[in-house]
């Protein structure tokens, strides 16, 4: 894999309970809204499930996910091709904490900030 390994962890207060930031997270109807730019596989189940596999895409980068855990409170994907690592969340009433840490030619910190801004929006509207 070319790339820097780079690695973050970020967390926010958002007005939102703790269900509905799982519902933003783990149902691909609404993840799908508040993460474009970023496109996703056709064919999702209607919530995502320890083993599921998808692909997702930014521009002409290609993101493998394998869903390694999807629990009440926390979500971990390992990553390959475009960027390779994990990404892990973790959420409760009012806050939600997300580590990225792999190895990418994409700003991974940037990226993931602009996604919790956009989680944030998503959930305030």
């Amino acid at each position: 894999m070319l790339g820097s390994f780079q690695q973050s962890t970020l967390r926010i207060e958002l007005d939102a309970s703790a269900q509905q930031i799982h519902d933003s997270l783990l149902l691909p109807a609404q993840f799908r809204r508040w993460l474009s730019p970023q496109t996703f596989s056709q064919g999702l189940p209607e919530t995502l499930h320890s083993g599921l596999s998808f692909t997702s895409w930014i521009g002409p980068v290609v993101i493998q996910h394998q869903v390694d855990r999807a629990a009440p409170n926390s979500l971990r994907f390992l990553l390959s091709q475009g960027i390779d690592g994990y990404h892990e969340w973790y959420w409760g009433e009012g806050w939600v904490q997300s580590r990225l840490e792999g190895v990418s030619l994409l700003p991974l910190n940037l990226g993931q900030t602009l996604s919790l801004l956009r989680l944030k929006q998503f959930l305030a509207s």
